[in-house]
């Protein structure tokens, strides 16, 4: 009984905290046209501490959407466009030689601030993607020697571009791993089409006002975590990630030689924790099972491994997500 009435309050509260949550998406709204999924799965993201790797085509108002976004918040923003000569340097910064002083000082680099946009991560060499990956895993940065902490709230979105393969450097999968979510972004609608061209072609761009602060963020973060979860919901969780290491288990013997490798504990993690954001993104204090189902592509599809019979028979990760998804019986 106790319990009911602590998840009664509990709700209220994680309501009022989340009021934030439609201003957001108002002014999100206001300039990125349609991407439904893309404007959650940034929300998501942010209030979950987790980075995000971006694919789509050029042109889906990627980098416009985390510029928008750190309008809104009022964050500190970057963006760094990946080039096969980067160096680690160019992203972390450097020690440089001050003559007046006689001494090295730190000149801090572009990864210093809230909001990274890696733009067209796999154009730069692994030395400078282990660069960057070391600064969102650890949330910190040496230079010389003396380490230095990164601002916070931290989040670094990722795009890369599905189409050209060449010059490219693939993220190794250790490192994809690190990526809370991986969000496949699709061209607009017909509608969505006609209503870009009309923003595009006004006298003034539509712009976003300040609705929060990154402090805001912070506290956020720290209710999302009391987002209630009821262990049925955790093994759940357990049971969809442990189904991509041992399908056979689960009645999904056809994906025993399909998959080379399942996801890791992290995926676990990472399903709970972007499910409680979900859940507060939707302005309830508990987690349900469609919480869980609405964030697990995102959270697994970077995660599982396939094998050279998957690729020739044209098995995607995305479908074995959702066989696993039907299979699994819900809570």
């Amino acid at each position: 009984m106790n319990q009911t009435v602590d998840i009664k309050e509990l709700n209220e509260r994680i309501k009022q905290e989340s009021s934030f949550v439609d201003l957001l998406t108002i002014e999100m709204n206001k300039v990125i046209v349609g991407q439904k999924h893309l404007v959650e799965s940034l929300l998501t993201g942010l209030l979950s501490d987790g980075h995000i790797l971006l694919e789509g085509v050029p042109g889906l108002a990627k980098t416009l959407a985390i510029n928008t976004l750190a309008t809104i918040v009022d964050a500190k923003f970057s963006r760094i466009q990946f080039t096969p000569d980067l160096l680690p340097a160019d992203l972390l910064g450097t020690m440089i030689y001050s003559q007046k002083n006689e001494e090295f000082v730190v000149k801090k680099g572009p990864i210093f601030t809230n909001f990274v946009l890696a733009d067209e991560i796999n154009r730069a060499p692994a030395k400078v993607q282990s660069a960057l990956l070391e600064a969102m895993q650890e949330r910190q940065v040496t230079l010389g020697d003396h380490t230095y902490k990164l601002p916070e709230p931290f989040l670094v979105m990722a795009t890369q571009n599905p189409i050209e393969q060449e010059g490219t450097y693939p993220l190794p999968e250790a490192q994809v791993d690190r990526f809370m979510l991986k969000v496949v972004i699709s061209y607009p609608e017909k509608t969505e089409e006609q209503q870009i061209i009309r923003h595009n072609l006004a006298q003034s761009f539509p712009k976003a006002s300040k609705v929060i602060s990154p402090d805001d963020i912070i506290r956020a973060r720290k209710v999302v975590k009391d987002v209630y979860m009821d262990e049925k919901i955790e093994k759940y969780i357990v049971d969809i990630v442990f189904a991509t290491r041992f399908p056979e288990n689960y009645g999904l013997e056809k994906f025993r030689e399909m998959i080379s490798y399942g996801a890791s504990p992290r995926a676990s993690i990472s399903l709970a924790m972007a499910s409680k954001a979900y859940a507060f993104i939707k302005r309830r204090g508990y987690v349900i099972p469609e919480d869980v189902r609405a964030v697990c592509h995102d959270v697994m599809r970077h995660r599982i491994g396939l094998s050279y019979e998957a690729e020739a028979n044209n098995l995607t990760s995305e479908e074995i997500i959702s066989e696993i998804l039907n299979t699994i019986e819900v809570p």
